[in-house]
């Protein structure tokens, strides 16, 4: 059996009542995507500092973790610290796609406004400028 096949089948499986006993300095457990990882080991080395994952341990810290918006380079770091998966009857629903676009709302400002608006507005004022100059002649 290959390295990683063998990796895959030796995954335990967690229920969430255990995965929150782990919420501390000393054993830190959080869930994402419906898996476990063991997360103490990186506390002290976590770019965001120790206190952004020690108020997710013990819980469901999915959405904690895709609304920072981690890179690829920790989304491969984080298997590191991959120990199983949540049983079954305990998994969270997922939202699909995992990765959520936005969309502008009729209410805010489209992306040109930002920038046609002021351009406007600084052609409008060099107009008028030029039109008081000349007239002071």
């Amino acid at each position: 059996m290959a390295e990683s096949q063998q990796k895959e089948t030796s995954k335990k499986v967690f229920r969430i009542d255990e995965v929150k006993q782990h919420n501390s300095v000393k054993s830190s457990w959080l869930v994402i995507h419906n898996k476990v990882y063991d997360v103490t080991k990186f506390l002290e080395d976590h770019p965001g500092g120790e206190e952004v994952l020690l108020e997710q341990a013990g819980k469901n810290a999915t959405e904690a973790f895709e609304d920072v918006g981690h890179s690829s380079d920790a989304r491969s770091l984080s298997e590191e610290y991959l120990i199983g998966e949540l049983h079954p009857d305990d998994r969270f629903a997922e939202e699909t796609p995992q990765f959520v676009t936005t969309h502008e709302s009729k209410d805010e400002p489209t992306a040109w406004s930002n920038w046609v608006i002021p351009a406007l507005v600084a052609f409008a004022v060099a107009i008028v400028y030029r039109y008081y100059i000349s007239g002071s002649n």
